[in-house]
């Protein structure tokens, strides 16, 4: 079986070794965004898939787009059975679409038709369920509307960030498209289309979304703090600078000494505790700040950043 393996990030690694050393399968080429300008200098930096293919002596490809003419003859003398895709970060046009004899497969970080689109995970942590998961589909032309092959359930804990739960959904993924990816080319599995009835759509997360607004609940911001980790993260301003807050806790309000119970949401308060010293009302509870990182500085624990800070203590954020 040819398959070609179209991927971007770290966590899609797991996926390519899964079916670089996967019994009757031969990965005939690895497709990848151009690198792009990072860092200080605005050098190219590749993307952790192309690093990884590369030192696995893999065949590499880094078309600009699918939809020229030239990547797409590139793609078809590959010859591939079937195309596997796990975040590409690119749309595959309809002659892509086409050209596997056994289609275009994509592993998504959600229990489809829930949480389409760019941000299923972090969505997913926001809203703060008891369960996600992983879905193998057969990508059309939509935007995660093709019909699901398999789906995977994961239980969550409550202290997933959306960093660590998408990892963790790739890799319970990958068991799960080698479970399928044989019976699937041997016509064994009927995709089953997804009800639009049960459809809901992410949107794409902007730096903004990590600017903790005080009028929501602890909860809520204690769930913006892992969902927006590792970006665009939580964070406030205080003087004039952006502090970041790094590790927090969600506090019930009998957390708040008695004599600032009065104060509006966005005061810092005092807190009894030693490893979370201050926190902040919120419009449910008090946030309790447990490491910051105040703009330009390292990050510290709360204690020591209330020592070279004192007059944090009461600000208005």
């Amino acid at each position: 079986m040819r398959v070609v393996f179209m991927g971007t990030p770290a966590f899609a690694i797991p996926v390519l070794d899964a079916l670089t050393e996967a019994e009757g399968v031969e990965v005939a080429g690895v497709f990848t965004p151009p690198d792009r300008p990072g860092g200080r200098g605005r050098n190219p930096v590749p993307s952790p898939v192309k690093t990884h293919a590369l030192a696995r002596g893999l065949n590499l490809l880094q078309p600009p787009s699918l939809r020229t003419d030239k990547a797409q003859e590139s793609l078809a003398g590959l010859s591939p059975d079937v195309i596997v895709v796990a975040a590409y970060g690119r749309i595959l046009p309809p002659r892509v679409l086409a050209l596997p004899l056994h289609g275009c497969l994509n592993l998504h970080p959600s229990l489809l038709p829930r949480y389409r689109g760019p941000s299923p995970v972090v969505t997913a942590i926001l809203d703060g369920g008891a369960a996600t998961g992983v879905s193998l589909m057969l990508l059309d032309q939509g935007m995660d509307t093709g019909p699901v092959i398999d789906r995977r359930d994961f239980d969550l804990a409550g202290q997933e960030t959306a960093e660590t739960l998408t990892a963790d959904l790739f890799r319970l993924g990958t068991g799960m498209l080698l479970d399928n990816l044989e019976p699937w080319v041997a016509g064994k599995l009927v995709p089953q289309p997804q009800n639009e009835a049960d459809s809901t759509v992410t949107r794409k997360v902007e730096r903004e979304d990590g600017r903790a607004d005080w009028q929501v609940s602890g909860a809520q911001l204690e769930r913006r703090r892992r969902a927006y980790t590792p970006w665009p993260g939580l964070y406030t301003f205080w003087e004039g600078k952006v502090l970041k807050l790094l590790s927090v806790t969600d506090l019930p309000t009998d957390a708040i000494p008695e004599a600032a119970r009065d104060r509006s949401p966005g005061s810092v308060v005092p807190l009894s505790s030693e490893e979370t010293p201050l926190g902040v009302i919120t419009g449910l509870g008090v946030l309790g700040l447990k490491s910051l990182q105040l703009e330009g500085r390292k990050a510290v624990p709360a204690p020591e950043f209330l020592r070279g800070y004192p007059t944090m203590m009461g600000a208005q954020l």
